[in-house]
């Protein structure tokens, strides 16, 4: 597999709203190499590190493919949305094509400039997505379509900078896809009938963020 950033983006948290809550998903694209360290990228940073960031998810990707279906999704509803005239529109660090959710799997490894990052989970949305876009009931359209985007773990820090080749050196051997991982967890494939093999089987994975495989053996019961 192979691919290239199409844009890099990095950002430093901001007012959100008026109570006074702070977001960093505004970000901003460079033009310059930037140095990606086990925590993200240099100058990069979260505003509430309980449920952002760490060393599980210290690259935010999403899939460039996924933006002419946002932009579908919201003409269906009768409106175009200007956030969707750019990248960076999730909150996205990355944005490349090919780096889809159901082509990579958990513990993929990749090279990206003289940084070597594996995917480690997807992206759960949450209450500021929908808030980002003032549109209510994005998370749950992000959710049910599972274009979700997901975070790399960095094994080895380097530079990396736009245009960057984004090169597989390891594909883990297994089928647990990102896809595959975030329905089970999130999009509600828990509750079929006989997921409770399958969500020990992720809660053993030992290359699945720590937050998902406790996710898993809480749903395991």
């Amino acid at each position: 597999m192979l691919s290239q950033i199409d844009v890099l983006l990095i950002g430093k948290p901001k007012p959100f709203r008026a109570d006074g809550t702070m977001s960093a998903m505004a970000r901003t694209p460079v033009d310059r190499p930037v140095m990606l360290h086990k925590h993200g990228f240099a100058g990069d940073e979260v505003a509430d590190p309980t449920v952002h960031g760490g060393a599980d998810k210290a690259v935010h990707f999403y899939p460039a493919e996924h933006y002419p279906k946002w932009i579908a999704h919201f003409a269906a509803e009768g409106f175009v949305h200007p956030l969707l005239d750019q990248a960076g529109a999730f909150g996205e660090n990355i944005s490349a094509s090919g780096l889809t959710e159901d082509s990579l799997r958990i513990g993929d490894r990749f090279r990206i400039g003289r940084a070597l990052v594996e995917v480690a989970q997807g992206r759960q949305p949450c209450w500021k997505l929908d808030h980002h876009f003032g549109v209510h009931g994005l998370s749950g359209a992000v959710i049910s379509s599972g274009r979700c985007g997901g975070y790399f773990r960095v094994i080895e820090e380097g530079e990396v900078a736009p245009g960057d080749r984004i090169q597989m050196v390891y594909q883990a051997e297994h089928d647990w896809t990102v896809a595959r991982t975030f329905k089970l967890l999130i999009g509600g494939g828990h509750r079929a009938q006989g997921a409770g093999a399958q969500l020990r089987a992720l809660a053993a994975l030992e290359t699945l963020a720590d937050s998902w495989r406790g996710r898993a053996a809480k749903l395991a019961g």
